[in-house]
């Protein structure tokens, strides 16, 4: 564990916290590269893997999910306007003093925070929640203090793009027919 702390360049403490408390016997480490991701569709397959869903044994009742890191959390994508119209929201404690900042900021600030807030709220609000949110290591970046460990990379499903509907689909193909006939020249009617 030596050459990995020498390797790692974060805050140790912060990545190390709480493992101490969770039973690493038998369990898998997997991780996810979080580069050109959409934010939603990975903290969904995380989830799914913190909880066990993904094991034949899984039972609502029990912590059976493996241990998960996420990389490269600053890397990653969200689809339309969320950048700038997306907000986190906090309150102080004081009258009047209801914080926001917009997820483009919160990546600046801290790319972690945005992941792990889009895992916990796709988790049970129930008691195995701080325990699996134990079981969740996030890094900005690519480097991590854990490669003395067996790591197994976690490969996304591929993403279903549903076909155009089938009035888009006229539409386009309408479009493209006008292209064409205005690049080969203005289509002259005969006259009956």
């Amino acid at each position: 564990m030596a050459v990995a702390t020498q390797a790692f360049k974060g805050n140790l403490k912060k990545a190390l916290a709480g493992l101490r408390r969770i039973d690493l016997e038998g369990l898998r480490w997997r991780v996810f590269d979080a580069k050109g991701q959409v934010l939603g569709r990975l903290a969904s397959q995380i989830a799914t893997v913190i909880q066990g869903k993904d094991k034949p044994t899984y039972a609502p009742h029990q912590e059976d999910g493996d241990m998960c890191i996420v990389l490269n959390a600053k890397d990653v994508s969200v689809t339309g306007r969320k950048m700038t119209n997306k907000f986190y929201r906090w309150h102080t404690g004081y009258i009047g003093h209801l914080r926001e900042r917009s997820l483009k900021d919160q990546l600046v600030k801290d790319p972690t925070e945005v992941v792990r807030k889009a895992v916990l709220r796709m988790l049970p609000r129930n008691k195995l929640r701080d325990d699996r949110d134990r079981k969740l290591r996030i890094f900005a970046g690519s480097e991590h203090p854990f490669v003395d460990r067996p790591l197994e990379p976690y490969v996304m499903p591929p993403r279903k793009v549903r076909e155009m509907r089938p009035r888009a689909r006229r539409a386009l193909i309408r479009a493209q027919i006008k292209a064409e006939q205005g690049s080969a020249g203005p289509i002259v009617k005969k006259k009956k």
